[in-house]
């Protein structure tokens, strides 16, 4: 059988829950500013490898 009288919540409960729920709304906001963040960035040029030495200028192998 349920008891007649009702449960109630703590301060602390509910200070914890606000707490979080404060984390939680600015962890959105930077998360969103950081998409807004590299929408309006170009995209960085990708690096380069430098030409690999091709060793041999001879490739028949001839002067060996």
């Amino acid at each position: 059988m349920a008891s007649s009288s009702k449960k109630r919540t703590t301060m602390a409960k509910l200070n914890r829950e606000a707490s979080l729920r404060d984390k939680r709304i600015r962890k959105a906001a930077r998360k969103e500013a950081r998409r807004l963040e590299g929408a309006e960035a170009p995209p960085a040029p990708e690096p380069r490898e430098p030409l690999a030495d091709i060793g041999d200028p001879d490739p028949s192998g001839v002067g060996r």
